[in-house]
């Protein structure tokens, strides 16, 4: 089973014959690609993202390709799947978890431009007309509670409902009372700019102390918020329960995860109130249908996180349409150059805080070759625990 099997009759895409990968520089990371060919003639891609380590998961892309992917019918994702992470004892983790998704939403892509069909048509249709998302990385400039007030109202003011911020700054493990004050004073700033309608997201990064974390629960209150997210590092999820309890909003988290045996203690604990699998992180659209499912079991909703590329917008959106217990989906897309829609052709527009229902075979996308060379990778890092990080310097 962990072999390629020649032997079966191909499907309408034919058999997998080339496999490359594709990065493409920005002021905020490299966006990572993956485009499979079959002997039909089809081309299809998905995102293989890591905000650090794009050499790494490119790499291993094209030497998975070599053992697993080479001669193998696309239609066969559970196989491929298996053969991916099993045959290559990637034991979980983020750069094979990557690796799996990009290639899963490539096969998916495949399927769909085989049959003439969208992707979503192949994962569960539509239970909805439009996808609600809300913005990330609106907040980019200084850590003082007027600038975040103006970038939350612009933004409004371009169509979005709901934001999602970090007010924390450098914060690590304890809040200084200064440092407290000011986060807290950031927040309420937000909420007094954008008013009772628009939903706020609060974002933990996995980084606080529990007695921190219950505090900030505590503090958070008076701001109507919908969800504080990854609010203790994961090391300790077993804390995460006792959070809930003392919260009188949601809690969220759950994107450092890679697939469905990572996910069994979040799920196995409680630990959240909202799950967030990420389709380019979280084992594509094959695993993240299945995590919906668990979630569904425990009573828990579906907020896929998404700091990638408009590819993995647009891919989230096929996955999220025939998925009952949706909430909301993030995007970054309008923090980003203009050349990164030319790179990444035929992604789906946001208007008025909403994506619509796709109609294009496949995933709708193709990649821009002559705008990846005029972008190379530009190798960016930034230190979400070093002061001024949130101004995602340009320079």
């Amino acid at each position: 089973m962990l072999t390629v099997n020649a032997t079966r009759p191909a499907g309408p895409a034919g058999r997998i014959s080339r496999v490359e990968t594709l990065t493409l520089g920005t002021a905020w990371r490299d966006f990572g690609y993956v485009r499979i060919h079959t002997d039909e003639g089809l081309s299809g891609v998905g995102e293989i993202t890591h905000p650090y380590r794009a050499r790494e998961t490119c790499l291993l892309t094209e030497a998975m390709a070599q053992r697993h992917l080479l001669g193998a019918d696309p239609f066969d994702v559970e196989e491929i799947w298996l053969r991916l992470y099993q045959g290559d004892f990637l034991r979980g983790g983020d750069i094979g978890g990557i690796v799996v998704s990009g290639v899963d939403q490539a096969l998916h892509d495949l399927m769909g431009k085989a049959l003439g069909v969208p992707v979503y048509r192949l994962t569960g249709g539509a239970c909805r007309d439009r996808v609600r998302v809300y913005a990330n990385g609106w907040y980019t400039g200084d850590r003082e509670p007027g600038a975040f007030a103006e970038r939350a109202k612009e933004t409004v003011a371009r169509g979005y409902t709901a934001l999602k911020f970090d007010p924390f700054g450098a914060g690590l493990g304890e809040l200084s009372r200064a440092e407290l004050r000011l986060s807290l004073d950031i927040v309420a700033a937000v909420r007094e700019a954008v008013g009772p309608d628009v939903d706020l997201f609060v974002e933990g990064h996995a980084r606080f102390a529990f007695h921190t974390a219950a505090r900030l629960v505590r503090e958070l209150e008076p701001y109507d918020i919908g969800w504080f997210e990854e609010p203790l590092p994961w090391t300790h999820i077993e804390r995460y329960a006792e959070l809930r309890r003392r919260a009188a909003f949601p809690i969220s988290g759950g994107e450092h995860f890679h697939n469905r045996y990572e996910y069994a203690r979040l799920f196995a604990t409680n630990a959240v109130d909202i799950v967030q699998p990420d389709l380019s992180m979280a084992g594509g659209f094959t695993e993240v249908r299945k995590l919906a499912a668990l979630a569904d079991i425990h009573a828990m909703t579906v907020a896929p996180h998404n700091s990638n590329s408009p590819l993995c917008t647009t891919a989230s959106v096929h996955a999220v349409l025939g998925m009952p217990n949706f909430t909301i989906l993030e995007t970054f897309d309008g923090l980003l150059e203009p050349y990164v829609f030319e790179a990444v052709r035929g992604t789906l527009p946001i208007e008025s805080g909403y994506i619509g229902i796709p109609d294009k075979p496949g995933l709708g996308i193709e990649l821009a070759d002559e705008v990846f060379e005029e972008h190379p990778p530009s190798h960016r890092f930034w230190n979400m625990f070093a002061e001024g990080w949130e101004k995602r310097n340009r320079t």
